[in-house]
């Protein structure tokens, strides 16, 4: 028996009804499709080559759609260890206390040199109440642009850092690297693979420098242009890098493609210097065996 008009009307109208709900459900074109990021709690211990990166990455997370990012404890001390932290007295000590209420996913220290006790004792502190934390570990670049350890020994007024080599930069950096990886490693050992990561930073910031070396980093002349003063205070373009590596760290999740924080609105060509900063921060991120991105992936 032969299908008759209406139903070969009623079954196009089906169809056609099917088409337009498939249609209607595929995302338009440049959607993302990735699922929304759930936000971390995080708690920063550290000196001004860190502190400044609380509130960027919280700008980060918010353009990026992460929902429920916060830093629900914050640690600064000038020029500090991270013993010093350590040491806050009990009743003052809001990191302490956030990751013995277990309120913290990822702890971010930032030591200057090393060795450093208070590393390991946040360490053995945060998975004693939490066993799921992650601590990372900030690596950075040499104060006055020497491998000095004590810092206040013979403090220079200025730096000249615009003539500066990649192959200089490298032998400057070399043993401190390699100081934080070692560090790291004795640490997973001790507490498990996945409590302590390294964030580094410091060789973005090489990366970064080589390329105002090769007069290819957008809206920077010179070395300089990435520092306040002799001891080496991030400027603007710095402190954005920092960020993305963290926010990379943190979210084991590329920065690239999203808009300028505020801290580069003055910025020369600050498109094209803000997506090379997320690409930097993005390849140091992801090259590094201990950050964390490749064991997630």
């Amino acid at each position: 028996m032969k299908p008759s008009g209406k139903t070969k009307t009623l079954v196009a109208s089906c169809l056609l009804a099917l088409v337009l709900v498939a249609v209607r459900a595929q995302p338009a074109a440049g959607q993302d499709t990735q699922p929304a990021l759930k936000g971390l709690r995080v708690a920063w211990a550290g000196h001004s080559f860190l502190m400044f990166a609380p509130g960027i990455v919280d700008s980060i997370a918010k353009s990026a759609g992460v929902k429920g990012h916060s830093h629900p404890a914050l640690s600064g001390i000038g020029g500090s260890r991270v013993i010093q932290h350590w040491d806050v007295p009990e009743e003052k000590n809001k990191v302490k206390t956030a990751l013995k209420d277990a309120k913290i996913d990822v702890l971010i220290l930032s030591p200057i040199f090393l060795p450093d006790d208070g590393i390991e004792n946040f360490v053995k502190l945060a998975v004693q109440y939490n066993p799921k934390v992650r601590v990372h570990v900030q690596e950075f670049w040499m104060p006055f642009d020497r491998p000095e350890k004590d810092i206040n020994k013979d403090r220079p007024k200025k730096v000249e850092r615009a003539g500066r080599t990649l192959d200089e930069l490298r032998q400057m950096h070399a043993a401190y690297f390699k100081s934080m990886d070692e560090l790291v490693k004795a640490l997973r050992d001790k507490h498990g693979a996945s409590a302590v990561y390294v964030v580094p930073v410091g060789q973005a910031v090489m990366a970064l420098r080589e390329r105002i070396i090769a007069g290819k980093a957008p809206g920077l002349k010179t070395q300089d242009d990435l520092f306040t003063d002799a001891i080496g205070h991030a400027a603007p373009a710095l402190q954005a890098l920092a960020a993305y590596c963290h926010y990379a760290a943190l979210y084991r999740t590329s920065p690239v493609g999203l808009p300028a924080p505020k801290i580069l609105a003055k910025a020369a060509e600050g498109e094209a210097l803000n997506r090379l900063l997320q690409e930097l921060a993005w390849d140091a991120v992801r090259g590094h065996p201990l950050s964390g991105v490749a064991d997630s992936r």
